[in-house]
């Protein structure tokens, strides 16, 4: 189980786009994640008749490491680390580790 997921709300602590917010869009096995407009870098693309794309130059959404993003917390409108917390009946959460509320409320 992954500290950061799909769908989750995220800020980027480093890099170019340094304070940005974005949704996570997918996540990669190799330690990358793909951002909603973080990281936007232009890639010329030449046109497919065969799937009805135009050529040009397209803006793409390149993946970032997983190490320089943090879940953002929106309680304390902060960035926050993540930690596990198994309950009662056996179920595994995250939680945030600066005021312990659950992460998936």
């Amino acid at each position: 189980m992954s500290k950061i997921l799909k769908g989750d709300q995220v800020i980027v602590n480093t890099g170019k786009d340094k304070g940005k917010r974005g949704v996570v869009t997918s996540v990669l096995e190799n330690g990358l994640v793909v951002v909603e407009g973080i990281n936007v870098a232009k890639k010329h693309q030449k046109p497919n008749p065969m799937k009805g794309e135009a050529g040009g130059i397209v803006a793409k959404e390149m993946p970032i490491q997983i190490s320089n993003i943090a879940l953002f917390n929106a309680a304390t409108d902060k960035a926050d680390r993540v930690a596990y917390k198994v309950l009662k009946d056996g179920r595994k959460i995250r939680v945030y580790k600066s005021n312990g509320e659950a992460v998936d409320a």
